[in-house]
């Protein structure tokens, strides 16, 4: 039976956060838990200070000159982050583009039908693609096309903006619309 490779264990302490034992610096600069400075210390000096407090002692910027320690519950640390992260994603919208299509050749109620889609996409934050298809000899009348699509933007520019004119892709023609921004 063959055993599993063995990772690397240079690499593996790389990965591992740098607290207590792991902080590799001759002097660093220690602040407490209610952010006073303790000063420059080293760095057994200072862990010895965080466990009088039975707290941690982590490294907060190591770019700094000499690299900043903190003493704190790192656990606690490490669930605020996660906690924060997770709030983030939480209020993080995602663009998607979504697409109406039509005909040149549209009734009109159809296309108010298509304006208050592409209405409804923007408010929501999203970006939309107007797309008008050809078929057979239709592909003669691409300036109607544009016409309509330059008609639908000027029916949405209250709350939209061309992001990419209209252009000819094959059969089809289509132009990008994105929500305005709150300083245009």
């Amino acid at each position: 039976m063959a055993l599993p490779p063995q990772p690397n264990s240079a690499r593996n302490l790389r990965n591992l956060p740098q607290i207590n034992e792991r902080i590799r610096f001759p002097k660093i600069r220690v602040v407490d838990t209610d952010g006073a400075q303790l000063g420059i210390l080293t760095p057994a000096e200072a862990l010895r200070i965080a466990e009088e407090k039975e707290l941690d002692l982590v490294l907060v910027s190591d770019k700094a000159d000499p690299p900043v320690c903190r003493i704190m519950d790192y656990g606690k640390y490490k669930f605020e982050q996660e906690k924060r992260a997770r709030e983030a994603r939480k209020k993080q919208h995602n663009v998607e583009v979504k697409e109406v299509k039509m005909r040149y050749k549209i009734d009109e109620h159809d296309y108010q039908v298509r304006v208050s889609q592409a209405l409804r996409f923007l408010k929501a934050g999203d970006k939309v693609k107007a797309t008008i298809t050809f078929r057979g000899r239709e592909i003669q009348h691409t300036d109607l096309a544009q016409q309509l699509l330059m008609r639908l933007a000027s029916d949405l520019k209250e709350i939209g903006e061309v992001q990419q004119a209209p252009k000819k892709e094959g059969r089809n023609m289509m132009m990008m619309l994105g929500p305005k921004k709150a300083g245009s």
